[in-house]
């Protein structure tokens, strides 16, 4: 039975490692299986102008995955030009960035079963010089959910994030393996370990995929029943 407003903050293990394909696929398998949900990607870097508006390529992306008909604003309200890590970037435009300001501007939908925040970059991404990001989702108290970029550092990458989320009182829902950049040597073996050693279940393991393959593709690799 599904528990209404589920909030679960989608981390990395680095950045480039595919959250963005990981939490699209992650919507579309919750929105088959009949459920309102809201993708939202508070703060993103790299955008460019479409129509006078500044937008980011991987909040649109969860825009449209997502079945709540939110608002591109509301989707991501901190938005940021240069691809580069959002406190500097924020720094150039003037900006203040920190939980605070984060709190005041995500607004996650009542009416919504799931809730699905992607973060930016791995899971300790500096808001500024004293602040993280999850900072915020300890503030938030949200449920995490690990995608490991399968490559080599994983292992040591999945298990420094995963005792920082423990440290704070945060709970990991689940993991995804993905295999953002490729083969893996010794995948098979990785794997292994992971499973053995990660404090929550693995939501699905993902191959390398072509730019071919769509979110609801890739849905279908995905057990989503355990965050609902």
């Amino acid at each position: 039975m599904s528990n209404a407003n589920q909030k679960y903050f989608v981390a990395g293990t680095d950045t480039e490692i595919g959250k963005t394909f990981i939490s699209a696929a992650l919507i579309r398998g919750l929105v088959a299986k009949g459920h309102a949900v809201a993708g939202l990607k508070p703060i993103a870097s790299g955008a460019e102008p479409v129509q006078g508006v500044l937008k980011n390529e991987d909040a649109l992306q969860l825009q449209q995955a997502s079945n709540m008909g939110l608002s591109y604003r509301d989707i991501n309200p901190l938005c940021f030009e240069p691809a580069i890590a959002p406190h500097i970037a924020a720094d150039l435009a003037g900006q203040l960035l920190n939980v605070e300001e984060l709190a005041n501007k995500v607004v996650m939908p009542d009416d919504a079963d799931v809730v699905l925040v992607e973060g930016a970059g791995g899971w300790l991404t500096p808001l500024n010089q004293t602040e993280t990001y999850a900072d915020w989702v300890e503030q938030e108290k949200l449920d995490v959910i690990l995608v490991v970029g399968m490559k080599l550092g994983c292992l040591n990458h999945a298990m420094l994030s995963v005792r920082n989320i423990e440290s704070r009182g945060l709970k990991l829902a689940g993991w995804v393996a993905n295999f953002a950049q490729g083969k893996m040597n010794m995948a098979e073996d990785n794997l292994k370990w992971l499973k053995d050693n990660m404090p929550a279940p693995c939501l699905g393991i993902v191959p390398y995929q072509d730019k071919s393959k769509s979110a609801d593709d890739v849905a279908q690799l995905l057990d989503v029943s355990t965050l609902l």
